[in-house]
């Protein structure tokens, strides 16, 4: 166990009336603080260092316990949105600013460089236009579906302003989804332009489904990776329609799962009668459709005036 967060969180502490309340926060702060120790361990941080970033990202302790009272005590404990010159987002986030990593941009090249090369010298060979046969088509696929993944893999282990870097498990699970994504739809082109034989459809199947369940089950237990500096700056933010609204939101999602299904379908419609050509033109309408929407219901004119009412009423205000 990591000694040393107990040691500078006594530090942090020291000077505070520790009164019941601020104990209680204290040994949350505590628990938290052990948690975020263990994830910076995890991603390959000596123990020294993870202890000293994580007491770093919880900032000034007394600005918790004021927000803790949620009652100003003089200058001191003034709220952040009274303070926007110290807590607005564009001072936050220079204050936070995390350096680039001249050695993560080579790689991001390296990866990038892999998957074009892989996808154009792949659709060349497909589309018979290179002399390739079957073999190399589906290595130059896997050489475009490996710089996916270590592309996403080592972006999210990358610590970044705003949020903290996933441990590496995670982040490789991330990677391999992706290039399971990029692999199954990789057979479907490969089918589609006749490269390879039809039954092969089977291993496009078994990529996209084994994408969407790994995509799926890294979504569901996602924890929270914003920063603390992050969540003080969302506070002092307006909201949104969408947060003000939960109920637009979720008709934009219903919509928007609709589009891409109406979508789809348009796809294949289009690829088993005039040819599969025309499959893009029905994926940049749904693109631009589902932008539409999103601009008419987060910009849009609110018809849930009675809503917003009833909320404000019940929230006293």
């Amino acid at each position: 166990m990591n000694t040393d967060i107990h040691r500078l969180l006594d530090e942090a502490f020291a000077g505070v009336e520790m009164t019941p309340e601020a104990q209680d926060l204290k040994e949350e702060v505590r628990a938290n603080l052990v948690a975020r120790v263990d994830d910076l361990e995890a991603s390959g941080i000596a123990s020294g260092e993870a202890a000293r970033r994580a007491i770093a990202e919880l900032g000034d302790v007394r600005d918790l316990l004021e927000e803790a009272d949620g009652a100003p005590q003089g200058a001191a404990s003034v709220t952040p949105s009274a303070r926007p010159a110290q807590y607005g987002y564009a001072a936050l986030a220079t204050r936070n600013r995390v350096r680039p990593k001249p050695g993560f941009v080579v790689r991001a090249v390296v990866w990038s460089v892999m998957i074009v090369v892989g996808v154009t010298l792949c659709t060349l060979g497909a589309t018979g236009v290179l002399p390739l046969s079957a073999g190399p088509v589906i290595a130059l696929l896997g050489l475009a579906s490996t710089g996916l993944l270590l592309l996403v893999g080592d972006s999210l282990a990358q610590e970044t302003t705003t949020n903290h870097p996933m441990p590496p498990y995670r982040a490789g699970g991330y990677g391999l989804a992706s290039f399971l994504a990029l692999y199954g739809l990789g057979w479907v082109g490969l089918v589609a332009l006749q490269a390879v034989p039809i039954w092969c459809i089977v291993f496009a199947a078994l990529g996209v489904i084994a994408s969407i369940i790994l995509f799926a089950f890294l979504g569901a237990t996602q924890t929270n990776r914003h920063k603390a500096w992050t969540r003080v700056a969302r506070d002092t933010m307006p909201p949104n329609r969408f947060d003000e609204h939960p109920e637009v939101a979720a008709r934009f999602g219903i919509y928007t799962a609709v589009i891409w299904i109406l979508t789809f379908v348009l796809i294949a419609v289009l690829v088993f009668t005039v040819g599969w050509w025309w499959a893009p033109v029905a994926f940049v309408g749904g693109l631009a459709a589902m932008l539409l929407l999103l601009a008419r219901m987060l910009f849009g004119h609110s018809d849930d005036t009675s809503g917003d009412d009833t909320r404000r009423v019940d929230s006293g205000r």
